[in-house]
């Protein structure tokens, strides 16, 4: 009689636990979609900002870590531009959107950003060059991204 009370709360035992984990599973698959679904409401200019800014901003601190600093510094400027690049490539995973279908109005936001992090970081202004190839660069970026193709 003994016995089998301590084997049934065993197996109670297990079936608790094995819901216990279930939920656990269940939760956080909930939390995950819960998560993607918030994300699919924000506007994909969002992401393409957040990550134009993430890439030339990172890109501009290992530049600087780079050519500016030595030692514990350039390490640390360094580990900094790696977070900055890192949390571009999550962001522009992460946008609600195909990313072939964006990607011409991100080059053209990616210049433009560019541009102010290299004027802010290093103090250089963009030439006429610059100006020019960048006025065909957003032309070209607002073609790809919103000329449609009816045939």
């Amino acid at each position: 009689m003994i016995v089998t009370t301590i084997i049934e709360m065993e197996r109670n035992i297990d079936v608790t636990n094995k819901t216990i984990e279930s939920i656990k599973h269940n939760t956080k698959h909930l939390n995950y979609h819960l998560m993607m679904k918030s994300l699919q409401t924000i506007h994909p200019i969002v992401f393409i900002l957040i990550c134009t800014i993430l890439e030339a901003t990172g890109d501009a601190v290992v530049r600087k870590s780079i050519y500016n600093y030595a030692g514990l510094a350039r390490f640390g400027f360094l580990i900094l531009g790696m977070i900055l690049l890192f949390g571009y490539g999550i962001f522009l995973n992460l946008a609600p959107a195909e990313f072939g279908r964006i990607v011409g109005l991100y080059i053209a936001t990616l210049f433009v950003v560019w541009q102010i992090i290299n004027y802010i970081a290093f103090k250089t202004a963009p030439t006429l060059p610059v100006i020019v190839g960048g006025c065909l660069i957003v032309t070209g970026g607002l073609i790809i991204t919103f000329w449609r193709n009816n045939l």
